[in-house]
């Protein structure tokens, strides 16, 4: 009978949520790279680099890939036969090892997790609790897989209680394009087949866990129906032209994964979780003999892909930006940003439309100002500040003309597609949204020289900052008269792979 020691388990947790924070999954930095390879879209080609190139620098500088360093997904397979010497529950141990973590000094992670989900939504401060699946099964050791999942691909899962006649491959088709490119693509499609609606859920969180092997499976063949399900779902979702970042390409799935569970014969649930570009999750096994070790990668894993800026971009100063020059920005085009940048997300929008309601002064004067949507980790060390990518636009789109109307503000940094009611009064207002890639918040922050907490400092990471900036890379989204490229792009892309039968299959 094997024993299981508290401390192991908790180090475990705590150095493997560490190490993903830092360290991609060799095989998605080796699929990455072959799709880098293979994109003939420039702006697609062009957000991979920057994430191949972030990458590299978060393993050297062991900080995080993404400024969202998740809510915590812990699945435990217990063996019947382990013992515990352990004075707490299993939930305890497990969140204690998240709690140092996320509260390391010396790659401090960022807090996401509220409690009081409904109502007060206030921070743990710590991202405690994790969510925490367990497993009992045959043998004497506690096999683990740690994920740190992102909030935006989060929010991109989709349910569907399908009649037993109705094709899975369709409905896939029909709700990729649905979920826009707020979770970051190109990534994994986890997919739950079965069993009820939360087993389906469930099956395909855990699917996100499986390594990517899609180039190794095209190249042996499909020896199942599930594995010539999954071919099919990742030729015809790549097929779809959204590419990375929604931009249009030929990549927006790196790979699709499947695991199903008999189901009552009146049902066909199926459910699809996205993982994003910041795939975090690793596996390790405790089997009495002390705390698991995660074997390190080494640089020469990276693929040779260091991002530059592009000769044609645009350099732009922010501290004398006039509607005007606005105006003149086109779509796709890339601009290298310079000057003093307000930051503000979801909460510090919400308290603006309050104090303007109230006809308060606002802490902030917006006027031609350009405002980031982020949420960044705290600095560490001589940092200015830490990991800073972009959050998912479509957040903001409510507050949006409010912004554009009432406060002078002139332009908008995100990440993904804006929906209609944005996009109108971009147009409206003749404004302008830009976006930066997510995926590539190291690489992002390293833009940053200065940075101050202007408004709202007990909200935190979603206070409002100012930051000074150099020579940060965005792409012209949307222009001032209400062209998206996430619409133009991947529109493009899907004629050309249909027309000129380009591939997209995994080289």
């Amino acid at each position: 009978m094997t024993t299981i020691k508290q401390a192991d388990l908790t180090e475990s947790i705590s150095d493997a949520l560490q190490f993903i924070s830092y360290f991609h999954p060799a095989d998605y930095i080796r699929a990455l790279g072959r799709a880098y390879e293979r994109e003939q879209s420039p702006a697609a080609k062009d957000a991979i680099a920057q994430i191949l190139t972030n990458s590299r620098m978060c393993a050297e500088g062991h900080r995080p890939i993404c400024q969202d360093t998740g809510i915590v997904n812990v699945f435990l397979r217990i063996g019947m036969n382990v013992r515990w010497d352990a004075s707490v529950g299993l939930d305890d141990i497990v969140n204690e090892g998240v709690r140092r973590a996320y509260l390391h000094p010396d790659n401090t992670l960022r807090a996401s997790v509220l409690a009081d989900p409904a109502f007060a939504r206030k921070n743990t401060r710590d991202n405690t609790p994790a969510v925490i699946n367990v497993q009992l099964v045959p043998g004497d050791t506690v096999e683990v897989d740690v994920a740190a999942k992102g909030g935006g691909s989060e929010a991109k899962a989709k349910f569907a209680m399908l009649n037993p006649s109705e094709s899975i491959v369709e409905w896939v088709l029909k709700t990729v394009p649905t979920m826009g490119a707020g979770w970051c693509p190109p990534g994994m499609l986890g997919i739950g087949i079965g069993g009820t609606a939360e087993k389906a859920m469930l099956l395909a969180k855990q699917a996100l866990m499986e390594p990517i092997d899609m180039a190794e499976l095209k190249k042996r063949g499909p020896q199942s129906k599930l594995e010539e399900l999954r071919v099919e779902l990742y030729d015809k979702v790549n097929a779809l032209g959204i590419g990375a970042q929604g931009l249009g390409g030929l990549s927006t799935v790196l790979d699709v994964k499947i695991l199903d569970y008999p189901t009552h014969a009146a049902n066909k649930p199926v459910a699809m979780i996205p993982n994003c570009a910041a795939t975090r999750h690793a596996h390790f096994v405790l089997d009495g003999s002390g705390p698991a070790h995660l074997e390190l990668p080494k640089l020469s894993d990276w693929p040779a892909v260091t991002w530059k800026p592009d000769a044609t971009a645009l350099r732009v100063n922010l501290d004398g930006l006039t509607r005007e020059e606005v105006v003149n920005w086109r779509p796709g085009q890339t601009l290298l940003l310079s000057g003093k940048l307000l930051t503000g997300r979801d909460a510090a929008h919400k308290r603006i439309q309050d104090m303007l309601e109230r006809a308060e002064k606002l802490p902030v004067d917006f006027t031609n100002r350009v405002i980031y949507y982020v949420g960044p980790v705290d600095p560490v060390r001589n940092e200015v500040i830490g990991p800073a990518g972009p959050t998912t636009a479509s957040r903001m789109d409510k507050f949006t003309e409010m912004m554009l109307a009432r406060t002078g503000l002139i332009a908008m940094i995100g990440k993904a597609e804006r929906g209609p009611v944005a996009v109108d009064a971009i147009r409206k207002h003749k404004a302008a949204y830009l976006m930066a890639v997510g995926g590539a918040a190291y690489l992002v922050s390293k833009a940053i020289r200065k940075s101050r907490v202007l408004a709202f400092a007990d909200l935190g990471m979603e206070a409002i900052y100012e930051f000074e900036v150099e020579d940060m890379p965005v792409t012209v989204a949307v222009d001032a008269a209400g062209t998206s490229v996430h619409q133009t792009g991947p529109a493009e892309w899907e004629s050309r792979i249909r027309e000129f039968r380009i591939p997209v299959t995994a080289a």
